[in-house]
């Protein structure tokens, strides 16, 4: 097995250190979609056909959230056994767009509010014979500067004892 992470679904979104959701920018019109759009604009009131690709803003306001106490039917594949129910968020972009995401890991509906800042990250998924799945997921801005102050002032503190 490969030990490259890769995303589970190709060409929704990059990686590294600012990870991006791709869409598509009609060259007709200016609708941005997502996911990428090939065949024809999104715009019903558009006939156009050509697509630029274009990187998302990385961060946006929580617009809904939920969480999913119940397991997804297949193809979901669980990522422990039991099954942990996880957050959703569906997250407004400056671009108008409302994209509905997991939440990143450690977080939950509690840690969500409407209006909240969120940002992109890129997480694990799920392991295969390739290798590690890599999707995107949403991290609440304020936990994480949060947990980043705490974690300073524990350091801190250490340093002086």
């Amino acid at each position: 097995m490969s030990e490259t992470a890769t995303p589970a679904v190709e060409g929704w979104f990059t990686t590294g250190a600012e990870p991006a959701l791709i869409g598509t920018k009609c060259q007709s019109c200016g609708t941005i979609s997502f996911p990428r759009e090939t065949t024809f604009c999104k715009n019903p009131s558009c006939s156009g056909e050509e697509f630029a690709d274009v990187e998302l803003s990385r961060r946006g306001t929580v617009w809904s959230y939920t969480d999913a106490q119940y397991q997804p039917p297949p193809p979901y594949i669980p990522s422990s056994d039991p099954y942990v129910p996880f957050a959703l968020a569906a997250v407004e972009l400056p671009e108008g767009l409302v994209i509905l995401g997991q939440v990143a890991d450690g977080y939950g509906v509690d840690d969500l509010k409407v209006g909240n800042t969120v940002e992109l990250v890129v997480e694990p998924l799920y392991t295969d014979e390739t290798g590690v799945r890599t999707t995107w997921r949403w991290k609440p801005v304020a936990a994480a500067a949060t947990a980043a102050a705490a974690a300073t002032a524990a350091a801190a503190q250490e340093s002086q004892s």
